[in-house]
């Protein structure tokens, strides 16, 4: 594959050598003759004026085409605050045609400065993706993952995984990478980034087959804020909130851009003090069993990235990311099991103390090269990531058990484990576009990556002779992965109104797990195919339909996959499968669009062998074991409408509506298993803007009763309300907000199949009350001058 990818590379770059012919060349100034860097440079084709291509001058106030077919052009050159002009008529005949310089001419009455203000809807549907801008929502108060949870088909499961479009089976990226976290690190990240961080959030149910095709749900693509203005700027925002416990956290982020280098450095830091109470009821037999279970996790989490780009000159980019992540945890964790015998009288109890110490660190870098080789659109494009994680997760039980009328039975018993995991991560992709006449772009791409997981989990015994390791609940865990993946893209757009793509993405998938201490060794080796397509027909200039299609895989996470048991109490624990399939899904996505308003997204998605949790109830030792297995086929049918409009000038609503029905039909643990529920959800977020430049934000938020896989979970609301005011100048933002007041979101279920009948209600600190501050520094505005050359501005140019 590595000979395959140098290969591919160095055709890329020598077929865009071999492209680069006869060019037309020139340069823009203004009158003093100073060059005009940024300013925007338009090739027309006469007589009808038509563009052929764009792009913006250097920084030498240069510009270069590649020479379209025969015939007769012209040049136009614009900037802000100058007059637009053009050059003479060129006849293009084959040969480099060398222009005059273009001069442009300031305009009278000209502004000194020029703020940059935009106003963009809450949502924008594009041709694969639903965009959320960020900055149009009610986000005072919260963090990441608050944020993402209001995203149109987003909700949390139990254990604050992200469900979209309620599977599990979702990507989680920034920026466009690979986050590669998942479950409790992933959630603990995203809860360490502020809300007003984040500038963007793409919903992406089917992507193209330039994304990865692992997710079956899809992709959330979670874009950072990162202001392009020339100069330096920055914003920086400290926040203190109160729920149960205190908790304080903050951070910044710094930009400075000169045009040929773009910087940038984030980082986020707070104590979280919290908790989670769990309620278990069990049914075994004519017994009860009660559990009440409380975690009190205190973390100090921090999140850090850096990054630049440099452009060596207006065709080669090289970039460069770091992003860091650190949250160092401990927890005092206690329970008390009660069993009841038929005629509800206690029959004994247990009582736990359980004590937890973890360390998560992550370590992500990336290096980007991008070649744009020619003004066409024709780019290669090649990134290379590497990945180190470790955790450590230590804990000791101690369980005193009693008869029914509270005495003691026995000495204590004392156990402990310690759960060391450590991950690497190499990947390497390459991606290149080249536009065709007529309309076509065609873009093709390989990518590889090689993944080793090493996690030697030892849970021991205090017995007389001292501690002993217990090999039923130990593993030494050993995973090796390596995928290989290829694909090609065909987009066209027919006309003003016809915009159609098709992809085939194939992956190779190579793996071994290997539980040394079980002797346990499961090899893997298959190819998969996922197609893509894609239709968008404009209606008219505010209305539009689009339609889509994929076929995506879900891998078991790495820690899925180790058969060690984790003990949550004496009766409660959960354990990993090495033998896990991966899931494959199917999507279809129908979308009708009214200006920003999303007035009908209907979906459907069937996923056959879903990766699930399965409790395993053993009726003599009356343990409960949550192993993952696949189910056999889940589907779902949503209809989602949701948009923002404005009753009057100052009070502005955004809404959204989910219906949907949900499908499991497999066999559970050799026996049929079938469930379906019809299931709503809507959110309804105002916001007033009162004098003074103070806004209040109202949200209300309801879940109906559901399934979500082989659990039935029940209803669910939320009732936010924040208070925020600008002031020095709109720089500064001051800002309080209650959430959750009415304390209704929590996690309510029950799940009953075979010989396992257990109902859940579990509650965390969602009700808390925050008071932040963020303040803005630096540039924030246009100068009339010259025209800011973006990171992205030759890209836009030529698009």
């Amino acid at each position: 594959m590595k000979i395959t990818l140098a290969s591919l590379l160095l055709f890329f770059i020598s077929f865009g050598a071999f492209a680069q012919t006869a060019t037309i060349n020139g340069r823009v100034t203004d009158a003093q003759q100073q060059p005009l860097p940024g300013a925007t440079i338009v090739l027309l084709h006469l007589p009808d004026s038509v563009q052929v291509s764009a792009q913006a001058a250097n920084n030498n106030g240069a510009y270069s085409f590649a020479q379209p077919a025969a015939g007769n052009y012209i040049i136009k050159a614009a900037m802000v605050s100058f007059t637009t002009t053009y050059s003479k008529p060129i006849n293009v005949s084959g040969a480099t045609i060398e222009l005059p310089t273009i001069i442009l001419n300031q305009q009278k009455n000209t502004l000194k400065e020029v703020t940059v203000a935009a106003t963009v809807p809450q949502l924008q549907q594009k041709s694969d993706r639903l965009v959320v801008n960020v900055e149009k929502m009610n986000t005072t108060g919260d963090n990441a993952l608050d944020m993402i949870k209001k995203a149109p088909g987003i909700r949390l499961d139990k254990d604050d995984n992200i469900l979209y479009r309620n599977n599990a089976g979702v990507v989680v990226m920034i920026d466009g990478r690979r986050t590669y976290m998942s479950g409790t690190e992933l959630s603990n990240y995203l809860k360490s980034l502020p809300g007003n961080a984040v500038s963007k959030v793409e919903l992406i149910p089917n992507p193209p087959g330039n994304y990865d095709a692992e997710g079956t749900a899809g992709v959330v693509n979670i874009i950072m804020k990162r202001n392009k203005v020339q100069g330096y700027n920055g914003t920086a925002n400290a926040n203190v909130a109160y729920g149960k416990y205190g908790k304080v956290y903050g951070g910044f982020n710094l930009n400075y851009n000169t045009g040929k280098v773009s910087m940038f450095a984030r980082a986020n830091s707070g104590y979280f003090d919290s908790y989670n109470k769990l309620t278990l009821s069990r049914q075994i037999g004519s017994e009860v069993y009660n559990q009440y279970n409380y975690w009190h996790p205190k973390t100090t989490a921090t999140g850090y990235s850096a990054g630049a780009d440099y452009y060596i000159n207006q065709n080669h980019t090289l970039g460069f990311l770091f992003k860091g992540y650190n949250s160092p945890l401990t927890a005092d964790v206690t329970s008390q099991s009660y069993t009841l015998n038929s005629m509800g009288q206690q029959t004994g109890s247990v009582t736990g103390n359980n004590p937890r110490k973890a360390d998560n660190n992550t370590y992500n870098f990336n290096l980007n090269y991008s070649y744009a080789i020619d003004t066409l659109g024709q780019k290669l494009s090649v990134d290379a990531d590497y990945v180190h994680s470790t955790s450590v997760n230590n804990q000791q039980y101690t369980n005193i058990y009693f008869d029914g009328q509270g005495n003691q039975t026995g000495n204590p018993v004392q156990l402990r484990n310690a759960m060391p995991v450590n991950y690497n991560i190499q990947s390497i992709k390459a991606d290149y576009t080249y536009p065709f006449a007529k309309g076509w772009i065609f873009e093709a791409g390989l990518k590889s990556s090689i993944v080793n997981t090493h996690s030697n989990v030892q849970f021991d015994s205090l017995k007389t002779a001292g501690w002993i390791q217990d090999p039923n609940r130990s593993n030494n865990f050993k995973y090796d992965e390596n995928i290989n993946a290829a694909y090609a893209t065909l987009n066209r757009t027919i006309g003003s109104q016809w915009e159609v793509k098709a992809s085939l993405r194939t992956e190779q998938t190579i793996s071994t797990a290997n539980s040394i201490t079980r002797n346990e060794v499961v090899k893997r080796n298959y190819w998969q195919l996922f197609p893509s397509a894609f239709v968008t027909y404009k209606i008219t200039s505010v209305q539009q339909l689009n339609a889509s299609f994929s076929r995506r895989i879900s891998r078991p996470g790495y820690s899925s996959l180790n058969s060690a048991i984790t003990y949550i109490d004496p009766y409660t624990a959960t354990q990993g499968n090495p033998y896990l399939q991966p899931s494959i899904s199917q999507s279809y996505v129908l979308n009708y669009t009214y200006k920003s308003f999303q007035v009908l997204s209907l979906s459907y998605l069937k996923v056959n062998g879903t990766i699930n949790n399965v409790i395993e109830q053993n009726d003599q030792t009356k343990e409960s074991i949550s192993r993952y297995q696949n189910l056999g086929s889940t589907s779902t049918f949503t209809a989602t409408s949701a948009g923002s409009f404005n009753v009057v000038k100052w009070w502005n609503v955004s809404a959204e509506l989910d219906g949907s029905y949900d499908r499991v039909n497999s066999v559970v643990q050799g026996n049929p298993f079938f469930s379906s529920r019809f299931s709503w959800s809507g959110n309804v977020d105002q916001s007033f803007f009162l004098p003074n430049n103070v806004k209040l934000q109202l949200t209300a938020q309801y879940y109906s009763p559901s399934i979500s896989g082989l659990a039935r979970t029940f209803s669910g609301s939320q009732i936010d309300a924040g208070i925020s005011k600008t002031f020095m100048n709109k720089r500064a933002t001051i800002s309080f907000k209650a959430r959750d007041i009415f304390f209704g979101n929590r996690y309510r279920s029950i799940q009953q199949y075979n010989n396992v009948n257990t109902r859940w209600n579990n509650e965390w600190e969602s009700r808390r009350f925050t008071l932040g501050f963020t303040y803005s520094f630096g540039n924030t505005k246009l100068k009339a001058a010259r025209n800011r050359q973006t990171g992205s501005s030759a890209e836009e140019g030529r698009m």
